[in-house]
């Protein structure tokens, strides 16, 4: 599958100078005018999101200290955490045959509930996970999530927000400058099987989505701001 490039139309240059972009099926315009107001939500805190210093050096749980920070700030906007089960109803109802006098019978009813898709951020037709530095694995949770929902008719499009691999050097950059040890600068974001823009877009040129458009934004080297 082509990537597209509407998101060069639709963000503004400031937050296109700090973060790096990707997508299928022009999704940036397709949510950017069937969703304006949650779009410029969107853009409203990425232009306003900043990468510390300590989101790469603080060691344990820096992951989720960014994610529950840009999680917060959608939740300040209005966006809300949600789970889409699925419920399944079936009526079976028997045709009495003719001439033997069967009566009608009562339909037979059975249902089936699966609990299933839970999405980070939520907000009028759109989707939106952050996935920091999780283990790879969640993309493709998220990505059948979206794909699902949308061939549901509930959601435009989704929304991921990841990382770009180059993270990695500017953290054992920023540690070397603060002298840091050298085996515990080796350590951060060292990962591979996380999260990053090398583990999704493979995923997204597949078209693992399905007919989902997908937006997905990488926070990058740009985006820091040193402290």
């Amino acid at each position: 599958m082509n990537l597209t490039e509407s998101y060069r139309d639709c963000f503004s240059p400031e937050v296109l100078a700090r973060y790096q972009f990707a997508e299928t099926r022009n999704a940036a315009r397709i949510l950017a005018v069937t969703n304006g107001a949650a779009f410029g939500q969107l853009q409203d805190v990425l232009h306003r999101f900043e990468l510390r210093t300590d989101d790469l050096l603080k060691p344990g749980g820096q992951e989720s200290d960014l994610a529950a920070r840009l999680n917060r700030m959608f939740r300040d906007c209005g966006w809300r955490e949600a789970r889409v089960d699925t419920l399944i109803r079936l009526s079976l109802q028997l045709t009495p045959l003719p001439g033997i006098g069967e009566a009608r019978r009562k339909p037979i009813i059975t249902e089936t509930v699966n609990k299933g898709y839970e999405v980070d951020n939520f907000r009028d037709r759109i989707a939106l996970d952050v996935e920091w530095n999780a283990k790879d694995g969640n993309l493709d949770r998220d990505i059948g999530a979206y794909r699902a929902l949308y061939d549901a008719a509930l959601i435009d499009g989704g929304v991921l927000v990841t990382r770009t691999l180059d993270l990695r050097n500017l953290g054992r950059d920023l540690a070397k400058e603060a002298g840091v040890p050298e085996a515990q600068a080796k350590r951060i974001l060292n990962t591979t099987t996380t999260t990053n823009s090398e583990k999704l877009l493979p995923r997204l040129t597949r078209g693992d989505a399905g007919g989902c458009p997908i937006l997905a934004v990488f926070i990058a080297r740009e985006t820091h701001v040193p402290d």
